[in-house]
């Protein structure tokens, strides 16, 4: 029977009302509690339960990426994968942020967790949990994925795309790896090369830059902004317009602020289908400006956290520049 370790971190699906009742929903239950509430369990995998935190993922900040991943770090040799619970507001950053500070895992890193809390009577929690514990314990399953209403999402490509229903997640521009049905898990034909991968030992990393802005392009935003950016960032990811348009008399800030030594990334606030700037005059005049890196198809929250992890391991622009093109956990097309 394989081992996996369940690293609790808070989230919906561990909260209760608050006491008086005035204040919402907070995290209270433990993860012990939690997967004690799921039947079946038991028959999976032995479970052991590490509580690393107990917050809204509205409060998870990349220091708290670092704490889970060096959790897995000092455990990856006595599980067989582990499973990370989470609050959905933020998981696909957590997702995208583990996929890059524990790369290449030959083991699985499961995040999960619910629209409903566990104590709610019709919660998705349990199902959610279960499905996760599966897809830990599958023989093929390695590197880190969202497990959600019985969707697996590779970790980089990963999207809260509703509020409210128990279909929360969506695959960004990438097949899914595989659904949950039943007790078992069906790959997608989409992604059989994934899973061809030789097991191989991870590489841990443990600095990210946090100093990364997400400025999303709106009509009559000016090019002063980034003025009042540059005290207090190292990088900007600017969503363009459509395929990459940028407005006239942006040219002098975006290219001050690459030439001054500033990280720019380019990507589109469109969701599907991806960047591409040699498609119209608005776009083009970036398109081969050295320093300028282009986020292609990837989501913003793989932006985000590939970003930080990339500042913050790379000693110049033309580091970051390489490591920002690897492909890493399918974040972008090779």
């Amino acid at each position: 029977m394989k081992r996996i370790q369940v690293i609790a971190t808070g989230g919906t699906i561990a909260s209760l009302p608050t006491e008086d009742g005035m204040g919402g929903l907070a995290p209270a239950l433990t993860g012990a509690e939690l997967v004690a509430r799921v039947p079946l369990v038991e028959d999976l995998c032995h479970i052991d339960v590490v509580q690393l935190m107990n917050i809204d993922s509205t409060n998870m900040k990349p220091s708290g990426w670092l704490a889970i991943a060096a959790q897995i770090e000092r455990s990856y040799e006595d599980y067989d994968g582990f499973v990370v619970l989470h609050g959905t507001d933020t998981m696909a950053y957590t997702a995208a942020a583990l996929s890059y500070l524990v790369q290449g895992s030959p083991k699985p890193i499961v995040l999960t967790g619910s629209q409903q809390p566990m104590s709610a009577p019709f919660t998705d929690a349990k199902l959610n949990l279960y499905q996760s514990l599966l897809w830990a314990c599958d023989d093929a399953a390695r590197d880190v994925h969202v497990v959600f209403d019985g969707k697996v999402i590779v970790g980089t490509r990963a999207h809260k795309q509703r509020t409210m229903s128990y279909n929360a997640f969506t695959s960004v521009n990438w097949p899914l790896a595989a659904i949950v049905r039943g007790n078992r898990a069906v790959r997608e034909m989409g992604g059989a090369a994934h899973w061809a991968t030789e097991s191989n030992k991870p590489a841990f990393y443990h600095s990210l830059d946090e100093r990364v802005v997400v400025l999303k392009l709106t009509p009559g935003l000016g090019p002063e902004v980034f003025t009042a950016l540059a005290g207090t960032s190292t990088a900007v990811i600017l969503e363009t317009f459509g395929i990459g348009g940028i407005p006239d008399g942006f040219e002098e800030a975006l290219f001050g602020w690459v030439d001054a030594g500033h990280t720019l990334v380019l990507t589109t606030q469109v969701p599907e289908e991806g960047l591409d700037l040699g498609v119209y005059e608005v776009g083009r005049a970036y398109a081969e400006h050295p320093g300028i890196l282009l986020g292609d198809d990837m989501t913003v929250e793989a932006l985000v956290a590939k970003t930080m992890w990339a500042c913050g391991v790379a000693s110049g622009q033309r580091q970051l520049g390489r490591l920002f093109q690897l492909p890493i956990n399918h974040d972008r097309l090779g």
